[in-house]
């Protein structure tokens, strides 16, 4: 278990109502609109609220500040309950404040999302590999929303269930779901405040900046294939807390899915995960080759995890 508990930190996403009034196509192409405003709307609006995120057996809530600005975007995420942690997102870069309270982690051009902004930039992108359709019509929140699905065209995804407010188009609601129709995860929002613009204060200022890996540009020497839908997207040599030698972080996603692999050297001092195990959502697949040991991860099917990994040789 101590070894899934540092693979987590290392690893830090229906109803009927007035679909009568649309063909097919015009309710997918209503659908990918909605897409399209919810993505706009978790980048451009300014909003503060407090989100509450299910994950397996665990329950956090969080505070999120959000704004757009002349500077850019601005974000800052507060773990309201169990250890002190909190994000601070300034465009491209994530400082992570660490619980000693005096380090911060810097990534730079970091890929990690926050709810509610999960859409890739062009939402489009899915449609080849999730079918989008439009639900009724629900509050959360106190805020009236339209329920839009992402259903997957495969066993490689979940399925996603967002609840996109009506009048901005934000999401207040996603939900993750396997193909029994079993809740995975879950974020919701328990209030939301939006339009002003919050007061974000930087709490990270004068404390030690410490970057999450090289900003070198990594050699792979492995080779690997992900589901169909899957681009590699990151590419990175990590130091992760319990490891002795850095390990190699390779980072897939189809736009909304995503699963990482880690690759490092077998340490016969400790005891490796081999197989399918589970880390509260998130399912990890493991298996020895030549020397290493490779590890995928993620909110994904367990045919994924397993063919990917299955899929890594070395060059």
């Amino acid at each position: 278990m101590r070894s899934l508990a540092v693979w987590r930190q290392g690893w830090l996403v229906a109803g009927f109502a007035g679909l009568v009034l649309f063909s097919g196509g015009a309710r997918a192409d209503a659908a990918a609109d909605w897409l399209d405003r919810a993505t706009n709307a978790a980048k451009q609006q300014n909003y503060s609220g407090v989100y509450v995120y299910h994950h397996g057996e665990h329950v956090e809530v969080l505070r999120v500040l959000h704004r757009t600005d002349a500077n850019g975007e601005q974000a800052k995420i507060e773990v309201m309950d169990g250890t002190s942690r909190q994000f601070l997102r300034i465009n491209n870069d994530v400082y992570c404040q660490l619980p000693d309270g005096k380090h911060v982690q810097l990534e730079r051009n970091a890929l990690r999302r926050f709810f509610p902004d999960l859409l890739p930039a062009q939402p489009a992108s899915l449609l080849d590999f999730y079918e989008a359709k439009l639900g009724g019509i629900e509050r959360v929140a106190g805020r009236s929303c339209q329920v839009v699905t992402l259903a997957p065209r495969d066993g490689y995804r979940y399925a996603y269930n967002l609840w996109l407010d009506k009048r901005t188009g934000l999401p207040l609601k996603v939900r993750v779901v396997n193909d029994n129709g079993s809740v995975i995860s879950m974020f919701v929002f328990s209030e939301i405040q939006i339009g002003k613009a919050p007061d974000i204060r930087n709490d990270m200022a004068g404390k030690i900046i410490q970057k999450t890996h090289s900003d070198k540009p990594v050699v792979s020497t492995w080779s690997v294939t992900p589901p169909p839908g899957y681009e590699q997207v990151q590419d990175a040599v990590r130091s992760l807390p319990g490891k002795r030698a850095p390990v190699t972080h390779l980072v897939f996603s189809d736009g909304l899915s995503v699963l990482s692999m880690f690759v490092e050297p077998v340490d016969p001092q400790v005891q490796s995960l081999h197989g399918l195990s589970a880390e509260g959502a998130i399912g990890i697949y493991a298996r020895e080759i030549d020397g290493y040991i490779v590890t995928t991860l993620g909110e994904v099917p367990n045919m994924a995890l397993i063919e990917t990994g299955n899929s890594a040789t070395r060059k």
